[in-house]
């Protein structure tokens, strides 16, 4: 198995995660990759972008990263393969000063997150290139991939610009975002996102509070009726499980006046579709009985009403796939025992195997991400590194 060059691995990682990049706010650290890259002797002509950030709602600086290679004298007709990983961080990271000790990176600030999520990721796939390029080793075509927007919904991958990764597609993707590099990510969830609008009738809570309908009142009726009735938080009926959560709610401003009007967002996940869509059914069902419960003294109710997108849907790959097959090799050719795991999380996977490219995720020694307590175990990030290099070269 090809090894890599520990120093130049650390300083990458290291430098990445110092670059502030949330989500939308990615060119530095796009950037940073491409000059990297430049400055290695790749052609310029290998590097492009698309243009996923016009189609995201969230708008953003630039699209996704992409790098394509011819394969290597002898390995041209081998099957394309390609390496990806995202460049944005949450908002808790911008600023982060890492800092090692011994076998793990801190931030050095007790309030900032590290950002290993997932420029460690960014800079795994990073250094097996340059281990290529420097090296000039023998490998099948490939695509480097660095999304944008991933923290966000997925947003980067979702609006990935297929045309741009190769022709034909790759045959095999590997994802680089997590923890352990011995795991392997073969499936994840899927979820909906909803955003509830709830219209009230408003009155004067002290004088005539009788001619009001509470839009708060819904909503809490809805929501304990979703509690009650097992459809909220972890959701277990009969063979089916999913879970659902109302995680934002805003309502009301002043307590003198019966509420007029309130806005919820809540999530529904599960793998499997069909029950997905029961968990969204059952909360229409809820919050539109709860609108029938509150009436004025005139029995005048209020309205709710639901706007309801798809975040990303589910996938499950066997363990004699291809992706899975070729990932399990490279985890063994490091030493490690590959263990088979299915998220009940959103990866960027979960879009490159709905567009039709079988995909499976990585760790690479993020731990404690989205806090301030988050670090990187720097032996299993090196791990992450020489599996990438190997599902890049085969050797």
């Amino acid at each position: 198995m090809s090894t890599i060059n520990r120093p130049a691995a650390e300083s990458l990682v290291m430098k990445l995660m110092a670059i502030p990049g949330k989500s939308c706010e990615e060119t530095a650290a796009a950037q940073f990759i491409v000059d990297t890259l430049l400055a290695a002797g790749l052609p310029k002509s290998a590097i492009a972008h698309d243009a996923a950030h016009k189609q995201s709602p969230f708008g953003g600086q630039r699209g996704n990263l992409i790098v394509k290679l011819a394969g290597s004298p002898g390995r041209t007709r081998e099957p394309r393969r390609m390496l990806m990983a995202h460049i944005d961080t949450v908002p808790i990271c911008v600023g982060c000063k890492p800092v090692k000790k011994g076998n793990f990176v801190r931030s050095a600030d007790a309030t900032t997150g590290l950002g290993g999520d997932d420029r460690a990721g960014a800079a795994a796939i990073l250094t097996a290139l340059l281990e290529i390029l420097r090296g000039d080793l023998p490998h099948p075509p490939l695509t480097f991939l660095w999304c944008v927007q991933e923290e966000i919904g997925l947003m980067g991958a979702r609006n990935v610009d297929v045309k741009k990764l190769g022709s034909p597609l790759p045959h095999a993707a590997f994802n680089f975002d997590g923890s352990s590099p011995a795991d392997i990510t073969i499936g994840a969830t899927g979820a909906y996102r909803a955003v509830i609008h709830i219209e009230g009738i408003p009155a004067h809570a002290g004088v005539h509070p009788e001619r009001g309908a509470s839009a708060i009142t819904i909503a809490s009726l809805a929501i304990a009726d979703l509690q009650t009735s097992g459809w909220h938080g972890l959701i277990v009926k009969g063979n089916n499980r999913g879970t659902s959560n109302v995680g934002v709610f805003h309502a009301g401003e002043a307590t003198n006046v019966i509420t007029e009007s309130a806005t919820l967002r809540a999530e529904m996940r599960s793998h499997d579709p069909k029950f997905r869509k029961q968990i969204l059914g059952a909360y229409r069902k809820a919050f539109t009985n709860a609108a029938k419960q509150v009436k004025t003294d005139t029995g005048k109710r209020g309205k709710v009403t639901f706007d309801v997108s798809h975040d990303y849907e589910s996938f499950a790959l066997n363990t004699g796939d291809p992706a899975v097959a070729i990932g399990a090799e490279a985890v063994e050719a490091a030493g490690r025992t590959p263990n088979f795991r299915i998220s009940n999380g959103g990866l960027d996977a979960n879009w490159m195997n709905l567009h039709g490219i079988p995909t499976v995720t990585f760790g690479c020694g993020q731990h404690d991400i989205h806090t301030a307590k988050e670090y990187l175990d720097l032996p299993e990030y090196f791990t992450g590194c020489a599996i990438a290099l190997r599902l890049a070269t085969g050797i």
